[in-house]
């Protein structure tokens, strides 16, 4: 029994339960933003989740991590390790995106590590196993396609990103008019387009839609609708071909709703600030207020080596917009796999970017954790702004070796802390109090 359906019949699921807890909204809230949409949990019936998550209207702005190995690095030790990394600094939801290795082993490994829900990008398997086994992804069949769906599911996958929007009609607008400076840079996107124009078929996962539903259904897994014609540059944001990709996922959602599947959409990519608000604001109207779920966005093409800071940007200004999940970038992207550093990067800024969009749209988790901080910083707790730091271990070290004394300062300013002296002036001490002794290091 899929979530939309048990929401239907008046059951809450104990991922319902668990979510209502956790977020401070109400059961019957979310029951009745999940029979519309608004929110989904994904949730494989194969699987027991022990932080399962809600994402959606009303709820915490959710942060994922993607993992998974290349044709060129292929280590699961070191994907489980990102796994665990990517957990201790937050992530709500975990995709495997490998296409190098023994790709079921390694995504079974992930499944059964992860406490949190598990996406993957089936094509990308399908397209690998076709390479292996006749010597070109382009020779994969449709029944090749669905066959890894189906195995995927069986596995426990909890969301799938599936590029139904990727159709002929949509791809002939990118040789129309303004020619885009990057193309396609969807994997799954571009993959699917050399698979359409070698065959002259339509995009199997947009013509045998009602297949994926099925497997959907079955294991009530979420569909991420996946934006394969997503703009790689800032000067391809919101074209023809994105907004057309758009409009047709938004159709699919509707269908899919109306066969009970939990749908949530992909968004960009390189969107100028300016533009970003527009994006999701055609997102919710296009397809029908279901979560959207962006890469970013980053707000410029020259962040190498820095990209988790402007997809951090772009994050804030999204999910504050109402965009309600943030797919990291870590410092790697463009550029190279992900190290264990770039992970934690990667979900630290995103994390940032969820909780200060968290602040604006009034989640109160969100605004009693910085009431705490300000509180232990205006009192010079150092011990309880570090603990309530996002990553502890970090503020520790940048503090100090932790020797000093509740009420000192740190080495910014030293005996002129303004938090100090405002201490003094504010509470009525005369001149006299700001003495050497008084403002010394002791």
């Amino acid at each position: 029994m899929t979530q939309i359906v048990s929401a239907k019949r008046k059951k809450y699921t104990h991922q319902l339960r668990f979510i209502s807890k956790h977020e401070g909204l109400s059961l019957e809230t979310i029951r009745t933003r999940i029979i519309t949409g608004e929110i989904v949990i994904p949730c494989n019936i194969k699987r027991k989740i022990s932080s399962p998550c809600g994402i959606g209207r009303g709820l915490s702005t959710k942060v994922n991590a993607n993992l998974g190995t290349s044709s060129q690095c292929s280590d699961l030790k070191k994907e489980l390790k990102k796994l665990d990394t990517a957990i201790k600094f937050g992530a709500d939801t975990v995709m495997d995106l490998s296409t190098g290795g023994d790709l079921k082993k390694i995504r079974k490994e992930i499944i059964r590590h992860s406490p949190v829900p598990v996406g993957t990008v089936p094509i990308y398997e399908a397209a690998v196993n076709a390479e292996r086994k006749s010597g070109s992804f382009l020779k994969m069949t449709v029944d090749d396609i669905f066959k890894v769906l189906r195995q995927q599911a069986e596995d426990g996958v909890d969301f799938f990103t599936i590029h139904s929007g990727v159709t002929k009609k949509n791809l002939s607008y990118l040789s129309k008019g303004k020619r885009r400076i990057t193309g396609i840079v969807s994997r799954g996107g571009a993959i699917l387009a050399c698979w359409m124009k070698k065959h002259n078929q339509e995009n199997p996962f947009f013509s045998h839609f009602d297949r994926v539903l099925d497997i959907a259904y079955q294991y009530d897994i979420t569909l991420s609708l996946g934006d394969g014609l997503r703009p790689g540059s800032i000067f391809d944001a919101n074209d023809n071909a994105q907004i057309a990709e758009l409009i047709t996922l938004g159709k699919l959602t509707k269908h899919a709703r109306s066969k009970f599947v939990q749908v949530m959409i992909e968004g960009p990519g390189h969107v100028r600030m300016d533009r970003i608000k527009e994006n999701v604001d055609l997102e919710k109207k296009f397809c029908f207020k279901a979560p959207f779920y962006v890469l970013g966005p980053l707000v410029t093409d020259i962040g190498s080596g820095y990209d988790h800071i402007t997809s951090a940007i772009g994050g804030a200004l999204a999910a504050s917009y109402g965009a309600d999940f943030l797919c990291f970038v870590t410092p790697s992207e463009h550029l190279r796999l992900p190290s264990l550093e770039d992970v934690k990067e990667g979900v630290i800024a995103s994390r940032i970017a969820a909780h200060s969009a968290d602040l604006v749209k009034g989640i109160k988790s969100a605004i009693n954790w910085d009431r705490k901080m300000s509180s232990a910083r205006g009192k010079r707790n150092w011990k309880k702004q570090i603990k309530l730091s996002l990553d502890p271990d970090k503020s520790m070290r940048y503090y100090g070796n932790g020797k000093q004394r509740p009420g000192e300062v740190c080495t910014m300013c030293g005996k002129y802390c303004a938090i100090k002296l405002s201490d003094i002036s504010l509470n009525g001490k005369t001149s006299r109090a700001l003495d050497r002794r008084k403002l010394m290091l002791v």
